[in-house]
């Protein structure tokens, strides 16, 4: 854990960056919030159908521990997986022709909002299923130490998700094994529209449940990418120096609803809360503020980012507006990579048992 005494600033992986490094930080949080801004007005405009988590008021959490990451370090995550996907470098354009179930989506129309994928980027997806990607996420840690890769997967999930069987069992084997797997719980408060006091029974904390397997854990404030960076960098450190699991639960909050289909968003709280939270702990006003305040831009140059994004984000609007719809014929595609790729057991059907 991090010297308390010394601000988070002033944390050695903070320490290190460039005014660069820092205005780069600032760069993907504006972009993920203009993605998700125009995403929402395009769902609400009919051009995008189905099920929109958004990630508005969370992005120094994915912006802050992706910035960590190198080579062989991986990524998985649930369905609020926009944020994420952009903060690993995909492109707003195959992010949001995806939204729109068109071919030139990452996953060629035919995930939607909660299945984005990078393979090349280490990037493993949105999954759909409360708590799904939590078992997988154990086996990105596994491949990493079979193969003795020094690396980590870390582990992306809600506050809700801690309750589901699924995830308990990747615990056991993440520390029966010493799996460098990094859980994050972006703990935004409510699981889809139930309080945390409401739907989990919990001593201190939801991370302090690691202890039931002999993993480290610890909580802290996901508002200042700053204290994001240096308290993560702990946990990706144990997992490459010593092969070792943790949980990290990272307080934050999400301005809209658990999907846009919530109409309950500002019954199960109040619309004070919200703005509250907007107004005294949004990631996005925070870093700049931060990054002014240090002089390492102006208040106009961080206006001009954010017309840049903005700009950025509306012509993914239009490039996803102007994609063509999957054929049909591509229904039978992307089932099995076997039959995809013409392999012997992909035309026997015969994979894990040979006669």
């Amino acid at each position: 854990m991090p010297d308390a005494t010394i601000p988070h600033a002033e944390a050695p992986i903070n320490k290190a960056m460039s005014k660069e490094d820092k205005i780069h930080l600032y760069r993907e949080m504006v972009r993920i919030r203009q993605f998700e801004q125009i995403s929402l007005q395009m769902y609400h405009g009919g051009k995008i159908g189905g099920f929109l988590h958004l990630y508005l008021g969370q992005e120094a959490v994915a912006v802050g521990t992706i910035s960590l990451l190198g080579k062989n370090d991986h990524v998985i995550t649930a369905y609020r997986n926009h944020g994420h996907a952009l903060a690993v470098g995909m492109g707003m354009n195959e992010c949001m022709a995806e939204l729109y179930g068109k071919a030139t989506g990452c996953s060629k129309g035919k995930g939607g909002s909660m299945h984005f994928f990078a393979p090349d980027k280490n990037y493993w997806g949105g999954h759909g299923i409360v708590a799904g990607q939590t078992p997988l996420g154990v086996g990105l840690a596994y491949g990493l130490k079979y193969r003795g890769l020094k690396g980590a997967a870390l582990c992306y999930l809600g506050d809700g998700a801690v309750n589901q069987g699924s995830f308990h069992e990747s615990l056991n084997l993440a520390g029966l094994w010493d799996l460098p797997v990094i859980y994050v719980i972006e703990n935004n408060g409510y699981s889809m529209g139930t309080s945390q006091k409401r739907s989990s029974a919990y001593p201190g904390c939801l991370a302090e449940r690691a202890e039931g397997y002999g993993i480290d854990w610890e909580l802290f404030d996901g508002t200042n990418i700053y204290e994001v960076r240096a308290r993560t960098q702990v946990a990706i450190e144990r997992a490459h120096n010593e092969s070792r699991p943790s949980i990290i639960e990272i307080a934050t909050y999400r301005y809209e609803g658990h999907s846009v289909a919530d109409a309950n968003k500002a019954v199960y709280r109040t619309k004070e809360e919200i703005e509250r939270h907007q107004r005294e702990h949004d990631p996005v006003s925070v870093w700049k503020a931060t990054l002014i305040a240090e002089g390492v831009f102006t208040a106009a140059e961080a206006k001009a980012i954010d017309k840049a994004a903005q700009k950025e984000a509306e012509a993914s609007a239009e490039f996803a507006d102007s994609s063509p719809y999957p054929e049909p014929e591509s229904i039978f595609e992307d089932v099995y990579w076997e039959v995809d790729n013409k392999t012997t057991a992909g035309s026997t059907g015969r994979h894990f048992f040979n006669d």
